[in-house]
């Protein structure tokens, strides 16, 4: 027997995977099943945590607010009413400066001829008007304002015309003396009135007396608030208003 070392064999592998070469598996759209995702190298971003399928949808904020600029330029129905407002400012303001004119005028003509009188000057709807009143000093000439109004119709036009002549302006500048034109609405709102009611209660026409454009005006607001027509007719200075049924 030979003391001589026996040559062992080499062990026979335990399965055929391991003599088999090693090939890479054929491409897929997406990860083998059973086989874990090699991971990136980062993170995949995402825009907020990521929820469950039973978790509700996270609320969408409300859209911010703008900040109201106070010094931004209005638009829409705000500057509409703030041009409308700037346009009525502007008039206002144009008949005072027709008042003004006026009144200086209507001084001037007092001092020459030497007659009393203060000056009230004050806007009335779409007119300036100026009204020579009596002062401390004596009481204002009626004859400034003369047989039915006619001087003072006279006046009045002769100071239209200063402040056109002033202002570059036609203006329809209202003139009264001693309170006349205040004595005569009164009388003409209760004579249309009366000539309303008649009216109302016939169904014909009924003929004014003639009037100046003043006093028409004045009777042509009370018919129409009445519901009723009114038209002037005839020629200056004898025309004069009907007033017919509605």
């Amino acid at each position: 027997m030979s003391d001589s070392p026996q040559r062992q064999e080499p062990a026979e592998p335990d399965t055929e995977a391991e003599l088999r070469p090693v090939s890479a598996p054929p491409p897929t759209d997406g990860p083998a099943a059973g086989v874990a995702p090699v991971p990136s190298e980062g993170p995949e971003p995402t825009e907020g945590p990521v929820r469950g399928s039973d978790e509700p949808p996270p609320a969408t904020p409300a859209d911010p607010v703008a900040p109201v600029d106070p010094l931004a330029t209005p638009t829409g129905d705000a500057a509409t009413g703030q041009a409308g407002g700037s346009r009525r400012a502007a008039r206002i303001q144009q008949l005072e400066r027709e008042g003004e004119v006026a009144a200086d005028f209507l001084e001037t003509l007092l001092d020459i001829a030497d007659l009393d009188g203060d000056l009230d000057v004050d806007v009335d709807g779409d007119r300036a008007v100026v009204a020579i009143v009596d002062s401390d000093e004596g009481r204002v000439p009626r004859r400034l304002v003369g047989t039915d109004g006619k001087v003072l119709e006279a006046l009045q036009e002769l100071t239209r015309l200063a402040v056109q002549a002033e202002t570059g302006e036609r203006s329809r500048l209202m003139l009264d003396i001693a309170g006349h034109r205040a004595a005569r609405r009164a009388a003409l709102v209760e004579l249309a009135h009366e000539a309303i009611a008649a009216v109302q209660q016939t169904g014909g026409r009924r003929e004014l007396e003639p009037m100046s454009a003043f006093e028409r005006k004045v009777v042509h607001d009370e018919v129409a608030a009445a519901g009723l027509v009114s038209e002037s007719e005839g020629v200056e200075p004898n025309r004069y208003i009907v007033i017919k049924p509605g």
